[in-house]
């Protein structure tokens, strides 16, 4: 058995199940706010593409997509992030994967060296992924915190010197999960220039980069970063993007990563021994969602109502702020988010997740204790139900 798998901690919903499993709940229809699993319907565009390809079950697909899709993620990329034509050649640039839990998982088995001391940066509170990606390489990983204070954004000035020197990867994530926080174009040039000193990978975990609240400013990507820098290589720099909550595909397992196109042949050898590869149909389905954006903004606008009603009945009663994008809540909560989570489950049968189970304690501080995170996924109806529930529940916990 590989002794590493040791290292990795219960993912957070397995500690939530733990949690609230001897609790009774409040009798009334259960509303789970815990998942960040999109559940609007998956758009018509790409359940009939997918149908009408169904003849791709009878053959193998390559593991590096055909060159329909990588042309139709690169015109998307390009048409969404500014980038010129041709700066991002199909066959060089991009790499469907099925998914960006399994690609950010097995980019740090492609990159990082295995040397006795390797680090791999990450924010702190993260997916976890990121942490067991760093583990099961056999690297340490080392925790940015990411607070109120600081808007949510890491202080790459407060990491040690000879933290970046060991430094291999840094997985980044914007808009963040659990926060919401957009990383500013500053800040990635600076994330940028210190990987050019320290020679080291950005990982830019941009899977909720298609959910924000104003049309007019969608959040910046990191080869947005990169292109208008002149850095057209794209070097070290590698940007994840998925259909999952974009287009309400979780169950097509379908996104890419697009970048360094060194790292790129790196990370295609690897996947071809991993044996990966998506399906043709779902490439066909996923060309078709990449090509659309009616269903994307008529998504938003949907994320967008919830966000409005759920702050209008939450605002009086509990300190949450509007995210800049993405679809979590992140309030501070008034009593301990673990003593939160179980009551407010046991009193109102909301399931919420505590926000400590995403964070790491690093020198005494768990960044994401006093918050829980609330994914405001399910329809309308049920969500704008469950924040009335959370307010009372709330209101209760002053009296």
């Amino acid at each position: 058995m590989n002794p590493r798998l040791r290292a990795l901690q219960p993912y957070p919903f397995e500690r939530l199940n733990a949690l609230l499993g001897d609790c009774t709940p409040a009798d009334r229809p259960p509303i789970n706010l815990g998942i960040g699993e999109p559940r609007h319907a998956t758009p018509p565009v790409i359940r009939d593409t997918l149908a009408g390809n169904l003849d791709g079950l009878g053959g193998y697909a390559a593991t590096g997509g055909t060159p329909a899709l990588r042309q139709t993620i690169c015109a998307w990329i390009q048409r969404r992030f500014g980038i010129a034509d041709g700066a991002l050649e199909p066959d060089q640039h991009v790499l469907p994967v099925a998914g960006t839990r399994e690609a950010l998982f097995a980019i740090a088995q492609t990159i990082l060296s295995g040397e006795p001391g390797a680090r791999v940066l990450m924010p702190n509170p993260c997916y976890q992924i990121y942490e067991g990606a760093a583990l099961m390489a056999g690297a340490a990983p080392w925790y940015l915190a990411t607070t109120a204070a600081s808007g949510y954004i890491p202080d790459l000035d407060a990491v040690p010197e000879g933290v970046w020197q060991a430094c291999e990867l840094v997985y980044i994530c914007s808009p963040g999960n659990p926060t919401g926080a957009v990383l500013p174009a500053a800040w990635q040039r600076q994330l940028i220039a210190l990987a050019d000193r320290f020679d080291f990978v950005i990982a830019s975990d941009e899977c909720y980069s298609e959910l924000y609240p104003d049309e007019d400013h969608p959040p910046t990507g990191l080869l947005e970063v990169c292109a208008a820098m002149g850095r057209t290589d794209f070097r070290r720099c590698l940007a994840f993007h998925s259909l999952s909550k974009r287009s309400n595909a979780p169950g097509l397992r379908s996104g890419f990563v697009a970048g360094d196109a060194g790292l790129l042949r790196a990370f295609l050898q690897y996947r071809t021994y991993q044996g990966c590869a998506m399906p043709l149909q779902t490439q066909a389905a996923s060309r078709a969602a990449w090509e659309d954006e009616a269903h994307v903004v008529h998504n938003r606008a949907r994320y967008r109502g919830k966000f409005d009603r759920a702050l209008a009945t939450l605002t009086p009663a509990l300190d949450v702020d509007r995210p800049d994008a993405g679809f979590y809540l992140w309030p501070r909560t008034p009593i301990d988010d673990v003593t939160f989570a179980r009551a407010l489950y046991e009193q109102e049968n909301v399931r919420v997740l505590p926000g400590s189970y995403l964070s790491r304690e690093v020198d005494g501080v768990n960044p994401g204790a006093g918050h829980v995170r609330m994914a405001l996924v399910a329809e309308e109806a049920e969500c704008d139900e469950a924040m009335q529930r959370i307010r009372r529940f709330v209101e209760n916990l002053k009296t």
